[in-house]
């Protein structure tokens, strides 16, 4: 019995992914086998490997957005990234901010409260 769940994101790019998994000291493969419950696995074009015994799958979706599958047994996926990808997508939206106001000519700072908010804030820019 497979225990995988998709879920449909607004991730569409790779390379803001892969910095906010590398942020979070996690790897992001390509084409591979994602973990989960006992020896399921699921393919991924990409896999988010965590530490603990699940993994992250991604794949492009018909509308070329990425799902990402995990098996969300017993919290492991959750304690990592965060109440449905909470932590991971916060970041994943933090790095797209500052890739695009560099490509065009913002300076960004960025700050990260108690509570967890990472604030952008961007000045600059080409009028």
């Amino acid at each position: 019995m497979s225990h995988f769940a998709t879920i449909n994101t607004q991730i569409k790019d790779i390379e803001a992914l892969r910095a906010a998994c590398s942020e979070m000291g996690l790897s992001l493969l390509q084409n591979a086998e994602a973990r989960g419950f006992l020896t399921n696995q699921t393919h991924g074009e990409f896999v988010i490997r965590l530490k603990g015994p699940y993994d992250i799958a991604i794949n492009c979706q018909p509308n070329g957005t990425y799902g990402l599958t995990t098996d969300w047994w017993d919290g492991h996926v959750e304690r990592e990234v965060g109440k449905d990808y909470g932590k991971l997508l916060q970041l994943y939206g933090v790095h797209k901010t500052l890739q695009e106001a560099r490509r065009k000519g913002f300076w960004a700072r960025r700050s990260q409260g108690a509570d967890g908010i990472i604030k952008v804030v961007l000045t600059g820019g080409v009028a």
